[in-house]
């Protein structure tokens, strides 16, 4: 590649030395992965346990909603552009002050009473919880070596399958057994940690300020606004009736034109956040479509889950808590062995994506069947198709992200792949919000239009239970359609496995007269070689 010269040549760092690999830059890996852990379990235990905090804080149910989205939209919009800002003050430190912000802005949350500094301070610890997945994709692909890059890449796809499932659990343990508090103040002990071990453990990289003279503001200035509004709108939008409210129609309108201004903005631009040429790649395209599918999947089947047991059954969290754990736990061993299953050169990355989605949709496929009579029991087979389909689907999908790329691609893909990784979260809730609403009352339209039902022969003691009797039936038929939808979902996702992506091989192990599956982007467009280590 052609070396850089004149203004482009002063603001590039230099390379950074990767440190041999040993027992310090485990320790520094590991403690990201804790630390990535941590913001997952501080944002779906809040989530979890919303109801308990809104009364515990006098919340209403509007500023509950808030509560959520500002926290979620932040966080989206900081893994956009994470990237940039690593490379600029180092992973290093920029990995300790995002983990440090990210515990003491729970010390004072508990003792606000005004929406206003509560949504403030969970904008900032949102903003600082979003900078760290990128950072663990980065750190497992730089500093492990080339036979473990994979095994790093299942630590990565922990985030997306072990910390979503024992978001629910852990908000038991927390509000039954500690109180209400330690739903904020659970990032303390377990950020401590981390930071020891990032301290300790991940290489000391250098800072490098002059990059500021080449920062891409104007596409930093279009595109956060832009993640803003429409998290904004997929949180608030079924609440406020899409629009039918002002607010969602503006936000939708200014928020679609500036995103759209800001992927023209980097598709021509010469250091973009995004490379947007990489969807030119079939795996590329392949591979992000069916995280973002993959992420919708787990999260719509883990909500029927969780609104049937709490809304039919009546479960406490800590009653439903076993059924998150059937899936949670069995990640420590699954995620592992999927991994070494990839690691191998004569097993095809495509053929374990393909059966993992299979095994969701059968997933889904058995939660047809669903009634007002199941209990626990019955979502232990479901769940236990999902312990070895969320892996199998997760780890191929980021090897065709990241192992078709070269060193100097990470910083482009990790905030490309982690802004979808957040924005499938919220498109899942979008959805299931949508879907809920609709069909619950479309089902209980035609239940009351059912014969018999029009004209209520009875008292209106038995009116009150026919009428209970029908809202549950309503909502039993309302999560069959959901569950109908993941199942076509799925299905799809494994007919384009079939046909759209080619062949990844794990690192060192693949064929040497292989080529890239990547288009070769304009020269305008490349990225030095320099850049490669940081």
């Amino acid at each position: 590649m052609t070396a850089p010269t004149g203004q482009d040549a002063k603001i590039l760092p230099s390379p950074a030395a990767i440190p041999p690999f040993g027992l310090r830059t485990i320790t520094g890996c590991l403690g990201m992965l804790l630390a990535v852990h941590v913001a997952g379990f501080n944002e779906h235990v809040t989530e979890l346990g919303l109801s308990d905090l809104r009364g515990a804080m006098h919340l209403g149910h509007d500023e509950g909603t808030w509560f959520v989205s500002v926290y979620e939209a932040f966080n989206i919009a900081a893994m956009a552009f994470t990237p940039w800002f690593y490379m600029t003050f180092s992973i290093y430190r920029f990995a300790l002050f995002m983990t440090a912000a990210l515990a003491l802005l729970s010390l004072p949350l508990p003792f606000m009473t005004d929406m206003v500094p509560i949504g403030i301070l969970r904008a900032v610890q949102g903003l600082s919880a979003g900078c760290l997945p990128p950072i663990l994709m980065t750190v497992m692909l730089k500093y492990l070596p080339p036979p473990l890059k994979v095994f790093g890449i299942g630590g990565y796809a922990m985030s997306a399958t072990f910390g979503p499932n024992l978001g629910m659990p852990f908000e038991a343990l927390l509000f039954e057994r500690f109180g209400w508090h330690w739903l904020y103040w659970e990032v303390l002990p377990l950020g401590a940690v981390a930071l020891v071990m990032i301290a300790w453990g991940l290489p000391q990289d250098p800072v490098q300020l002059s990059r500021f003279r080449g920062f891409n503001w104007r596409g930093f200035l279009i595109g956060a606004p832009s993640i803003l509004c429409i998290v904004t709108v997929l949180y608030q939008g079924d609440r406020l009736d899409w629009f039918r409210s002002p607010l969602i129609t503006h936000l939708t309108f200014w928020g679609g034109a500036l995103f759209l201004g800001f992927l023209i903005h980097e598709w021509h631009h010469h250091s973009p956040f995004f490379r947007l040429q990489y969807w030119k790649s079939r795996n590329i395209t392949m591979s992000l479509l069916a995280l973002v599918a993959v992420l919708i999947v787990c999260a719509l089947m883990n909500e029927v889950t969780t609104t049937f047991l709490e809304e039919i059954k009546g479960y406490r969290p800590i009653q439903a808590a076993p059924v998150a754990l059937t899936v949670a736990l069995p990640q420590l061993v699954v995620l592992p062995l999927v991994a070494a299953l990839c690691n191998m050169r004569r097993v095809d990355c495509r053929w374990v994506l393909g059966i993992g989605m299979a095994l969701l949709g059968l997933s889904a496929w058995l939660g047809l069947n669903l009634t007002s009579e199941w209990v626990r029991d019955n979502f232990y087979l479901i769940q236990a198709l999902q312990i070895f389909g969320q892996p199998m689907v997760v780890i191929p999908v980021l090897m065709l992200a990241t192992l078709a790329l070269g060193p100097s691609d990470g910083p482009f893909i990790s905030g490309m792949v982690n802004m979808l990784k957040g924005m499938a979260n919220a498109l899942a809730f979008a959805l299931f919000s949508i879907l809920l609403r609709r069909r619950e009352q479309y089902h209980s339209t035609m239940l009351l239009d059912h014969p018999g039902m029009a004209h209520d022969p009875y008292g209106a003691e038995m009116a009150g239970r026919l009428h209970e009797m029908l809202s549950a039936q309503a909502l039993v038929l309302a999560l069959v359609d959901i569950l109908l939808v993941v199942a076509v979902i799925c299905a799809v996702f494994v007919v384009l496995t079939a046909i759209l992506p080619g062949r990844v091989y794990p690192p060192g192990k693949a064929p040497a007269d292989r080529a890239s599956s990547l288009p070769a982007p304009p020269l305008a467009q490349s990225v030095p070689s320099s850049l490669a280590a940081q």
